[in-house]
C-alpha cells in the first residue's frame, strides 16, 4: 500500500465523499554521498549551534521566524496545527474550467485521488461527471505547510490531481523579450510538413534518462578500472538556408506512426 500524503474530504456543493492522495510520480536520480577525497569516509552533516560553539541534537531544534535582525519567534508545531484553514481537511470545488483553460506552466505535483471507501457512489459520479463534460474542477488543499490551489481532473482510471503554483510564483521576469519575425508563406508550409511527418501519438516508454544511464555505465566502468568513454556531441550551427534545412530535415526524418482522429461531441 502507497504512503498517503493527504487524507480528507472532497467536497461538491452539498456532497462530501472521502478521499486519500497518492504521489503519481517521483523524479528518480543516481544518488552520490559526499566523502572525505583523503580517505574515502562519509561526511556527515552536523547541527551547530553558532552561539555555543557545539553541536545540537535534532530534539532540541525549534523553527524560528526572523522578524528583526537576531530576533526570532518560535513557531512550534501545535501551533500550526491550530491555525490549519478548512482545506487542511476538505477540499472544497470552487469553480469548473474547460479542460485546457489552465496554462501547463501552472502544473507543480502530481497525485492520484482514491476513494476512502471500498465502494464510493459520489466519486464514481464525480468521476464519470468530469469525464463526460470535460471540465475540470479548482479546489485548495493544504498539505506539505501550505495552501495549495489544486486542479482535478478525470484520468483513464480515476481522478487525478495537481497542485498548481501562484500567479507570484511564476519567474515572469525570466521571461526573454523575444524579438518576433515573420515566416515567408514557404517556409511556413515546410515547417507545418515537417511537424505533420514527426506527429504522432505520445508513447511515455520510448523515453528514458540517458544522462542517468551514462553516469550509471561511468560508475560501471570505473568500478571495473576502464577508460571513462567520452559522449560525443552535437556540433550544432544556425541554419544558413533555412529553406534548404526544412527540406533536409523532411527527408532524412523518419515518419512517424500517425494516431487515429478522435472526434470529440460538441
Amino acid at each position: 500500500m502507497p504512503a498517503t500524503v493527504w487524507k480528507g474530504f472532497l467536497s461538491f456543493g452539498l456532497v462530501s465523499f472521502p478521499i486519500r492522495l497518492f504521489s503519481a510520480a517521483r523524479a528518480e536520480h543516481v544518488s552520490f554521498h559526499m566523502l572525505h577525497r583523503k580517505d574515502l569516509s562519509r561526511i556527515k552533516e552536523v547541527w551547530y549551534c553558532s552561539k555555543e560553539d557545539k553541536p545540537v541534537d535534532r530534539a532540541d531544534i525549534v523553527k524560528g521566524y526572523e522578524v528583526s535582525k537576531g530576533e526570532y519567534i518560535v513557531v512550534e508545531d501545535e501551533d500550526l496545527k491550530k491555525i490549519a484553514p478548512p482545506s487542511a481537511t476538505t477540499m472544497e470545488i470552487v469553480q469548473f474550467v474547460r479542460d485546457k483553460d489552465v496554462d501547463p506552466i501552472y502544473f507543480e505535483s502530481s497525485y492520484y485521488v482514491a476513494p476512502d471507501e471500498s465502494v464510493s457512489k459520489p466519486y464514481e459520479l464525480f468521476l464519470q461527471a468530469l469525464a463526460e463534460t470535460h471540465y475540470e474542477a479548482i479546489a485548495k488543499a493544504t498539505m506539505h505547510n501550505r495552501e495549495h490551489v489544486v486542479l482535478i481532473r478525470a484520468g483513464k482510471m480515476g481522478l487525478l490531481l495537481h497542485t498548481l503554483f501562484y500567479p507570484n510564483e511564476l519567474r515572469e521576469a525570466n521571461q526573454p523579450a523575444v524579438k518576433r519575425g515573420k515566416a515567408s508563406a514557404k517556409e511556413l508550409t515546410l515547417a507545418k510538413s515537417l511537424i505533420e511527418h514527426l506527429a504522432g501519438p505520445f508513447k511515455p516508454e520510448e523515453f528514458h534518462d540517458t544522462y542517468r544511464e551514462n553516469v550509471e555505465h561511468l560508475i560501471e566502468q570505473k568500478r571495473k578500472g576502464q577508460k571513462v568513454t567520452t559522449i560525443r556531441q552535437p556540433r550544432n550551427q544556425p541554419a544558413g538556408d533555412l529553406m534548404a534545412a526544412l527540406k533536409r530535415s523532411l527527408e532524412s526524418s523518419p515518419a512517424r506512426a500517425k494516431a487515429p482522429r478522435k472526434h470529440r461531441a460538441a
